[in-house]
């Protein structure tokens, strides 16, 4: 037989007070109702010894808050990579006494709905909605019941609701400083992407473009010429191989950006096929900070995604959402049709409200400087 729960007129009848005064004390409000500090500490210490803990449900419905977050992804909690953006949202709802509900669609639409249905049921007091990979979505009707926050996407339709992403722009920015920094003007290439919005690939859009916007963008104001671009159909190891591999066939490089450390994986392969070495003959620097960048020998300089402050920032946005005097009409949800599509993300970044109402949150993305950038050859 399990234990009885500890009540308030448990705490209330050993610090001989009334179960009322017991609970204005234990709700922080008994100096604002001028309770004596003698029978304050009463009840704190009472309320110690018994490990009084109050009963969330009551309090929930007292006052209209669960003290919970409900979080739902895509395949964010069962991917190694970026499972620091739950790591980051619990630990930012934990500092404010908040508990997170988690659930997982697996990409399937109808389990998406049923999640939020089941989040909304448990009166969560906000909602996150996050993606593995930053891109696009169509916000789910069921967001506009509670205040939400959208994590490491942005909405193909106009809608309210806030979004939190990896600042993609000022990555690209960063990769390409890194090179110039090193004296490198010539001879390089980019693999991966590019020279145009469109030529990226499936699935990697948002990022793809708005790296190749930051790099092009920096570059041109050096009066920096790109040698080439490499697009690949997808940004794994063997895509950037075979890239990598028909660009040494034509000519040597100076210096490579690869669009992920997958990329890099394989390019540092052609480059090896070919006798040549990182950073001695070619410099290298990619992005996102996958484990492997530091496995790799020499270990790859690289961009990282902020997966923790990504987490700990959407919860940030979350309860400032929570905090507004809350017209309910701000929070409805998705309205409109007007679509902001990955091929269409515009030179010079996302514009923040240009086709929807919701603010969007750029996290910075820091350089993680290692072994495969030299400096450039005289």
């Amino acid at each position: 037989m399990s234990p009885r729960r500890v009540t308030l007129a448990d705490v209330a009848k050993i610090a001989g007070v009334s179960p009322t005064t017991a609970s204005l004390v234990l709700s922080g409000r008994g100096r604002e109702l001028r309770i004596s500090q003698d029978v304050e500490q009463r009840v704190l210490k009472a309320a110690a010894e018994l490990q009084y803990r109050p009963n969330i449900v009551s309090v929930g419905l007292r006052t209209g808050t669960t003290r919970t977050i409900g979080f739902v992804s895509d395949t964010i909690a069962t991917s190694r990579l970026a499972g620091d953006m739950i790591k980051g949202a619990l630990e930012a709802a934990r500092e404010r006494g908040f508990m997170l509900f988690i659930g997982e669609t697996e990409g399937d639409p109808e389990l998406e709905r049923l999640l939020l249905q089941a989040m909304h049921d448990r009166q969560v007091d906000g909602l996150i909605l996050a993606a593995m990979y930053t891109r696009t979505i169509r916000v789910p009707k069921g967001m506009g019941a509670a205040p939400a926050v959208l994590l490491n996407a942005l909405p193909k339709q106009r809608t309210p609701l806030p979004s939190v992403l990896p600042d993609e722009v000022g990555a690209g920015r960063r990769a390409a400083r890194v090179l110039l920094d090193a004296g490198h003007r010539e001879g390089i290439h980019l693999i991966g992407a590019g020279p145009g919005r469109r030529d990226v690939p499936r699935g990697g859009g948002v990022a793809a473009v708005e790296r190749l916007i930051g790099i092009r963008e920096v570059f041109g104001e050096a009066g920096v010429k790109v040698a080439g671009y490499h697009v690949c159909a997808d940004w794994q190891p063997e895509y950037g191989l075979a890239a990598t591999r028909a660009l040494l066939e034509g000519e040597r490089p100076r210096a490579l950006i690869c669009f992920n450390d997958r990329v890099a994986l394989g390019a540092y392969q052609a480059l090896d096929d070919f006798g040549l070495k990182v950073p001695g003959d070619v410099s290298v620097v990619s992005f996102d900070d996958h484990p492997i960048a530091a496995w790799m020998r020499p270990k790859l300089t690289t961009v990282a995604l902020p997966h923790y402050e990504l987490g700990r920032k959407a919860v940030d946005v979350l309860f400032a959402e929570m905090g507004r005097d809350g017209d309910d009409a701000v929070r409805e949800g998705a309205v409109g049709e007007g679509a902001v599509r990955e091929g269409a993300v515009r030179e010079g970044a996302v514009r923040e409200g240009a086709v929807r109402e919701g603010e969007v949150h750029r996290v910075p993305m820091p350089v993680r400087l290692r072994e495969s950038v030299a400096a450039a050859a005289p």
